[in-house]
């Protein structure tokens, strides 16, 4: 669940709209809220005060203003909860892509403003998490290939078999206190540098 003390950002031309979400959140035991007004100074606000999760609603959202704040999610990295009064397929979808973790279609309550948090912050953590897994999973697969290839090598070059070649890349890394992988990165840049 996440902690009162965290900071959160209103983004609001409305400002009756504002002060519903602010009351939730005051009223669910967030004290440091702030609110701002001013769509044009969005960009230097969020720099400024690096705000935990950002609640941003826009009454009557023409088409660019949402493009404006989906490519501001991409590059804050923040949970990010968005009304709007109506929407389409379209803008769901981008919200989505955009990385949004919320995204409240004509339902701007008082008493829907805490699980809306809560919910943003577990699908942004959850996004993150996955997203990290699914980087990992690229580099060892990267990783894989480059060991592969410098087998590949050691095979070729030494009439090692494939046991033979890993085992005298681990124990190469070992006495030379390196990873595996840089290991098998220098065999492949010295023979290629070597040439055919």
């Amino acid at each position: 669940m996440p902690s009162p003390d965290l900071s959160i950002l209103i983004i609001d031309e409305n400002r009756i709209r504002a002060s519903i979400i602010e009351e939730g959140l005051r009223e669910a035991g967030y004290a440091r809220v702030a609110v701002i007004h001013d769509v044009n100074e969005v960009g230097r606000t969020i720099a400024l005060t690096m705000p935990d999760v950002i609640f941003i609603d826009l009454e009557n959202p023409k088409r660019d203003t949402l493009e404006h704040f989906f490519s501001l999610s991409r590059a804050i990295q923040r949970p990010i909860a968005m009304f709007v009064d109506r929407s389409d397929g379209t803008m769901i979808e981008k919200a989505v892509e955009a990385g949004v973790s919320a995204y409240v279609v004509d339902g701007l309550k008082k008493e829907r403003v805490k699980p809306i948090l809560d919910m943003a912050i577990s699908r942004f953590n959850a996004f993150s998490r996955l997203s990290r897994e699914l980087e990992e999973a690229r580099s060892a697969l990267e990783e894989r290939k480059i060991v592969d290839q410098a087998k590949g090598i050691l095979m070729k070059t030494k009439g090692l078999s494939e046991p033979e070649a890993y085992a005298l890349l681990r124990k190469t890394a070992m006495n030379q206190n390196r990873r595996l992988i840089d290991i098998a990165q220098s065999l492949i840049t010295a023979a290629n540098l070597l040439g055919p």
